[in-house]
């Protein structure tokens, strides 16, 4: 089925499609501190609400938002119009890593949170980001990490070599490949991955149940509790979610 409906099902009660809350989301906002006529850049916005939150908060920036889903895409301009109209944001649906601005260095924030399979990668994605903001601006990552040696069962189930991701420490140190100072990070709970994951158990079941004729019914229920039984028996206790918060240096790496 087609993957981009799939994940507007199994996230259509999610109003961030990651494993953080929304208090840890607005520390991040009020942490960023971005100045009037600052340009943001978050690609992979998913349903947009980092971006319109910023708006809300720093009335006289601009920003961009860029993601692939249309579904996602349509949620996002419902919310823009209700919630921030008069914003200067702009919003392209297309792949996030064929994105390329202007101009070099051109952004004071640029993000990705929780996509970063589509720069091959986390460096990738700080290697990509730090392209396109100015320095001393802020990069900001969401990203998986290990909290303890994954068993190879869990990686064959979820298809994931374990060089997919880093430990906590090597996410925190990688930036400075990139000349990125990291500033702060804000950690997942267990509470924020149960209900990041119980929400789409919830949802996949509710969608069904309203749509039992849909052809793709049957593939969404077993995927979803395919995934369940892996995040329960493994996943739970292996895998960590946080957000990355790096300043860029002057004197950055090109």
């Amino acid at each position: 089925m087609d993957m981009w409906k799939f994940f507007d099902i199994t996230h259509r009660e999610h109003i961030i499609c990651n494993p953080m809350s929304l208090e840890k989301l607005e520390e991040l906002i009020t942490l960023l501190t971005l100045k009037p006529g600052s340009h943001v850049l978050d690609i992979a916005t998913g349903k947009g609400e980092f971006l319109i939150r910023l708006a809300e908060r720093y009335r006289q920036m601009t920003g961009i938002g860029v993601d692939i889903s249309p579904y996602f895409l349509a949620d996002v301009r419902k919310k823009y119009q209700e919630r921030v109209p008069d914003a200067r944001l702009h919003f392209l649906e297309m792949d996030g890593a064929r994105y390329v601005p202007e101009a070099l260095e051109s952004f004071d924030l640029v993000a990705c949170l929780g996509a970063s399979w589509i720069y091959g990668g986390y460096r990738g994605t700080l290697n990509a980001l730090q392209k396109m903001a100015v320095p001393e601006s802020w990069i900001v990552v969401g990203e998986p990490y290990w909290r303890q040696e994954p068993e190879k069962e869990y990686l064959e189930t979820i298809e994931v070599m374990r060089s997919d991701f880093g430990t906590h420490y090597q996410n925190v140190v990688a930036g400075q490949e990139y000349g990125l100072e990291a500033v702060y990070t804000l950690v997942s709970s267990q509470d924020d991955w149960d209900r990041y994951e119980g929400l789409q158990w919830y949802a996949a079941e509710t969608w069904a149940s309203d749509h039992r004729d849909d052809p793709d019914v049957e593939t969404v229920l077993k995927r979803v509790r395919e995934n369940k039984i892996a995040y329960l028996r493994w996943g739970r206790e292996t895998l960590g979610w946080a957000i990355y918060v790096f300043k860029k240096g002057v004197l950055a790496h090109s």
